[in-house]
């Protein structure tokens, strides 16, 4: 793989999404992950100007780069470049499924990322931009995101994707943008691909696919007397809040508006990589950051302790990049009376 230093002397220059988190674009935001992570990259790992560890090139050229300091997956050369995540099996994708990952938008660059899902009836895609449409679907489907697609460009957006006994929702930041009800497919792994050039790139980055989910979070709390959720994402090595995290946080919220003598303890768990003192107060600074953004959406602050873990509570592996993701999370756990009565809500992550 050559290093394609144009690259990123041309990313250099591009400005990163601001730090600012609108947490109240995404008030009726209601993606929430898989339970657990089947596969995990930021590109931490890799080296500057090489091809990722965790990836195989199926077409055309990529690389990893530096972009405002921090690792991105740049696809460089390619009409379709094609990338796709390294598993250890062949089929790993099963009903339901969740996808996400960050991509950018250069102004002259091709303004897509194509999800595509491998199946037994071929591979089916999805275009992921400010336009969205299907391929090779039975009953192929389009939409356009709101807003001037000039201002799409310039700046990072979050992509999540939730398949759901054949229903597929595609979310581009906070707009649910596409919906298929019956897509007919059964996937059962992906790959992404889009046109690049070295001057303009398709530009990736925070990778994650997740199995599982469907679950509602007081049928979670009642069976396990806890919720475990990979839905709240923070800042690398920082306890502020992804604006994303809005779908998982807005459930909670909701379970304790219905349930008004519930009590929860929030707790934080880290991966045991780095100084474990330092991930103690990590994961307290970001237990008490979630515990103020429920008190934000109106839950009492009486209702809500905290605690953070760091690494002693782990529950997968800490030597893979998914272990570390699966062990990553924020723990409730319900608290107070243990006979109190829970009232299940309407499910409102399912179809609509």
């Amino acid at each position: 793989m050559k290093t394609t230093w144009l690259c990123a002397v041309a990313l250099a220059a591009v400005v990163a999404r601001p730090a600012a988190q609108d947490y109240k674009a995404y008030q009726n935001y209601d993606f929430v992950p898989g339970d657990k992570i089947l596969f995990e990259d930021d590109f931490r790992s890799d080296t500057d100007g090489e091809f990722p560890a965790h990836w195989k090139l199926l077409k055309g050229q990529a690389v990893v780069n530096q972009m405002a300091g921090e690792p991105i997956f740049a696809l460089t050369d390619g009409n379709y470049t094609e990338v796709a995540p390294r598993m250890k099996t062949e089929n790993y994708l099963t009903d339901p499924f969740t996808v996400e990952f960050d991509f950018y938008v250069k102004p002259d660059a091709f303004d897509a990322v194509i999800v595509y899902f491998k199946s037994d009836d071929g591979d089916k895609g999805i275009h992921v931009g400010h336009d969205l449409n299907t391929e090779n679907l039975d009953n192929d489907l389009s939409a356009t995101l709101p807003g001037d697609p000039d201002a799409f460009k310039n700046t990072w957006h979050h992509v999540a994707i939730a398949y759901k006994a054949g229903q597929i929702k595609v979310y581009v930041d906070q707009t649910r943008g596409l919906v298929i009800p019956d897509s007919n497919i059964k996937p059962t792994s992906l790959y992404l691909a889009g046109i690049g050039d070295k001057d303009n790139p398709m530009i990736i980055k925070n990778v994650r696919i997740a199995s599982g989910g469907g679950m509602t979070m007081i049928d979670k709390l009642t069976k396990d007397g806890k919720i475990v959720t990979h839905g709240i994402l923070f800042d690398v090595n920082k306890s502020i809040i992804k604006p994303e995290s809005m779908g998982t946080i807005g459930q909670i919220a909701k379970m304790m508006k219905d349930n008004p003598g519930l009590k929860l303890e929030i707790g934080g768990h880290t991966d045991s990589d780095g100084d474990a003192a330092k991930n103690l107060t990590l994961s307290q600074a970001r237990a008490d950051a979630v515990k103020k953004l429920l008190v934000d959406q109106g839950i009492d602050a009486a209702r809500l302790t905290t605690k953070g873990y760091g690494a002693t509570k782990p529950v997968d592996v800490n030597t893979t990049p998914e272990g570390k993701a699966n062990n990553r999370r924020v723990e409730f756990t319900k608290a107070g009376s243990p006979g109190a009565a829970l009232r299940r809500s309407p499910d409102t992550s399912g179809s609509r």
